[in-house]
């Protein structure tokens, strides 16, 4: 180990994919037993970083020296790095649904003997494993049974059954609720001290103050700034500052759009589980979304708002559905995904990667998909008509990529929630529903899709927008609709609407059921 007490240190490392510099120069350095924050923008280069840290991306396809415990280090592969004490937690989970939480944590590191599994110590080393991160749960359960944060939880049990010396997580909070990314971060401020070393990557910049002893800013895959928290005041307008270029006066744009009449009118819709069938998930939903209207659904995780969401929207979820969809007052039939379209629906859906993109394909491909009869004639498509709406849309909505022939797979987060977006507009929607819009994305990117979300409104389109983050609804909506356990519990207007107030009628109505 080095004098300084650094575990780790990047030396100007440089990355470079066809056509694009994604890293250059970047330096990094953590010390022994700190939470080191990563921030910046999509496309900053974060997620880059950590590759050629944890040897993704082996030695030999970049440039600089990576420094781990006073050794340069050449990480051929994923299992290079994690011998020595690496481990990486991505934000897409890499856990098998169907496995149990024992056989997820031992998966390609079983607990054997001549090839024999040994269960019954892997069973044992899972509850010591799992009591370490907080959780009760037996290891024969199956992780298809258990929410979103007590598999991110796993995944960190998984890490501390590799000797984990610095552990790095990317959005680990991305998809959790409140409570949840409170208990992880709790998790890691107990890891630090006991001496366990983290590089955290977030968009959540409460989440940085609260955690980070060091904070190091990208932008365009460059070092900008290393903040520390420890011997300075460090607010999230510096922070910001320091990731966009700019001060970001406002992180919601003002929007005075005059309400018009109603567009969409949802009466009495109701919904079973998509597996469990005998399980009602939606109970008597009523929604209206007015002309130049955006209005919000709050609430916490498993509420029932995505499920009533893809529902509605061409019976993409559930089964034994009911209820009356009315648009312009008359009653509309959105029993597929294309009458649904054909009414004026559309639905940008908060799994971008699996059910919002086809990831191989490009951005001129993406973006007509929803409207394919926009972009041909006598069911020939128009190559040029349609390279020519993509790079509309990508000029218009200000994506960063090589081309428009670039594949989505190869864009940050935010541009390709972007390529969704432009998607959903070309197929010209009276009402659009936006699905947590802007999650795993930064703070600028998330500026521009507000901005988006007021020219719609402004083109008196109606947005019915889900979002677990309340600053954001109640920066960005004129009504709120707050659910609970599959129901509508409250109705509150920008007016009267706070963190508080939704918080209460959800607590209330669970003390009703009970």
């Amino acid at each position: 180990m080095t004098m300084d007490n650094t575990i780790l240190e990047m030396r100007n490392i440089t990355k470079t994919f066809p056509g694009v510099k994604a890293l250059e120069n970047v330096n990094l350095k953590v010390r022994q037993g700190e939470i080191h924050a990563l921030v910046g923008e999509n496309g900053a280069g974060k997620s880059t970083l950590m590759k050629v840290l944890s040897g993704v991306y082996p030695a030999g396809t970049y440039d600089g020296d990576i420094v781990y415990e006073g050794d340069v280090r050449h990480f051929k592969a994923l299992k290079d790095s994690e011998e020595i004490g690496i481990v990486i937690i991505h934000q897409e989970l890499a856990l098998v649904p169907l496995l149990s939480i024992a056989e997820n944590i031992f998966l390609g590191n079983e607990v054997a003997q001549n090839g024999i599994i040994k269960w019954q110590e892997a069973f044992k080393r899972t509850k010591e494993l799992l009591s370490k991160v907080g959780l009760k749960e037996s290891p024969e359960t199956l992780v298809t049974d258990i929410g979103v944060g007590k598999q991110q939880l796993v995944e960190i049990a998984k890490a501390l059954s590799k000797s984990v010396k610095l552990l790095i997580l990317d959005e680990p909070t991305a998809s959790l609720n409140e409570r949840d990314s409170d208990a992880l971060l709790e998790l890691l401020i107990e890891f630090r001290n006991q001496g366990l070393t983290s590089i955290i990557i977030t968009h959540k910049l409460n989440e940085v103050r609260k955690v980070a002893d060091q904070i190091t800013v990208l932008r365009d895959g460059m070092t900008v700034k290393t903040l520390d928290c420890q011997t300075e005041e460090i607010s999230e307008d510096i922070i910001i500052k320091n990731m966009v270029g700019r001060e970001l006066a406002d992180r919601y744009p003002p929007r005075s759009v005059p309400i018009g009449e109603t567009i969409l009118e949802v009466k009495n819709w109701n919904a079973y589980h998509q597996h469990h069938r005998d399980r009602q998930v939606l109970h008597d939903i009523n929604v209206t979304v007015r002309k130049g209207e955006v209005v919000g659904i709050a609430g916490l995780m498993g509420a029932g708002r995505t499920e009533f969401a893809m529902s509605l929207f061409g019976k993409s979820y559930g089964h034994k559905i009911h209820g009356d969809v009315f648009m312009h007052g008359k009653e509309v039939d959105v029993s597929t995904v294309r009458k649904a379209i054909d009414a004026g629906l559309a639905y940008v859906t908060e799994d971008r990667k699996h059910l919002g993109l086809v990831l191989g394909e490009n951005i001129v491909h993406n973006t007509t998909l929803a409207n394919l009869a926009g972009v041909s004639s006598a069911t020939v498509i128009d190559s040029i008509k349609e390279s020519k709406v993509a790079s509309d849309y990508r000029s218009k909505l200000r994506i960063r990529s090589s081309s428009i022939f670039q594949e989505a797979v190869n864009l940050s987060g935010g541009n390709q929630q972007k390529v969704v977006l432009s998607k959903w507009l070309f197929s010209d929607p009276d009402v659009l529903i936006l699905d947590e819009p802007t999650r795993g994305i930064d703070v600028g990117a998330k500026y521009e899709i507000y901005t988006i979300i007021n020219q719609l409104a402004a083109d008196g389109k109606g947005v019915l927008m889900i979002s677990s983050e309340m600053p954001e609804l109640l920066g960005t909506c004129d009504r709120i609709y707050v659910m609970n356990e599959g129901r509508i519990v409250a109705e509150l207007p920008k007016g009267e609407a706070s963190q508080e107030t939704i918080m209460r009628a959800i607590m209330r109505s669970g003390e009703k059921k009970q």
